[in-house]
C-alpha cells in the first residue's frame, strides 16, 4: 500500500506492505514541483509523476493525508488542490483510498495527536527498521501508510470476531 502526504511544493510518498500485523519498508520519495512554474503545470507534473510511481509499483491500496487549515488561506486552497490531484491519481489507478486527518496519523505512529516531525521520522525508522527516508514528507507519507495498515488490520480483526 502506498501512504501519501500531499503537498504542492513537495508531495511525499511511502510504500510498505502489510502481511496481518508485520510491516516492511518497500520505498519511498518525494515529488517536487517547480515554485517558479505555473498552478496548472505544476498540478500536471504532480500528476505524471504519482501516475509513474504507481505503474511502477502498483500498490493496492491508498491513504491520503487529510488538509489541514492554515492560517493563509491561499496556501490552504493550493494545498487543497494538490490533495485533490492525489485522491484523483489514486482512483484513476484503481484503488481504494483511506483518509486520516493528520492528528489521528500522529496518534496511531507515535502515541500522541501533538507529536513532532522528529518524532514521526524516528517512529516511522523504528517500525520499518533499515529503511532509509527520504526526509520528512517521505517519513509522513510512511506514517499514514502504517496508519491504513493498522486501520484495516483492525477492520479485518473486528470482521474475524463478529
Amino acid at each position: 500500500m502506498i501512504g501519501l502526504d500531499p503537498g504542492l511544493g513537495c508531495t511525499g510518498w511511502g510504500l510498505i506492505r502489510a502481511e496481518g500485523n508485520r510491516l516492511s519498508h518497500i520505498a519511498n520519495g518525494q515529488i517536487r514541483t517547480d515554485p517558479k512554474a505555473s498552478l496548472p503545470d505544476r498540478l500536471v507534473k504532480l500528476d505524471a509523476a504519482l501516475a509513474a510511481l504507481f505503474a511502477e509499483y502498483r500498490p493496492e491500496a491508498a491513504a491520503v493525508e487529510e488538509v489541514f487549515v492554515n492560517d493563509n488561506p491561499q496556501s490552504t486552497l493550493k494545498l487543497g488542490q494538490a490533495r485533490g490531484v492525489v485522491l484523483l491519481a489514486a482512483a484513476r489507478g484503481g484503488m481504494a483510498v483511506g483518509e486520516y486527518a493528520a492528528r489521528l496519523v500522529k496518534k496511531a505512529v507515535v502515541g500522541t495527536g501533538g507529536a513532532d516531525k522528529v518524532q514521526v521520522h524516528a517512529m516511522v525508522a523504528r517500525l520499518l527498521p533499515g529503511c532509509k527516508i527520504a526526509g520528512a514528507d517521505a517519513a509522513d507519507a510512511l506514517a499514514v501508510a502504517i496508519t491504513h495498515a493498522h486501520h484495516l488490520a483492525s477492520r479485518h480483526a473486528m470482521r474475524g470476531a463478529a
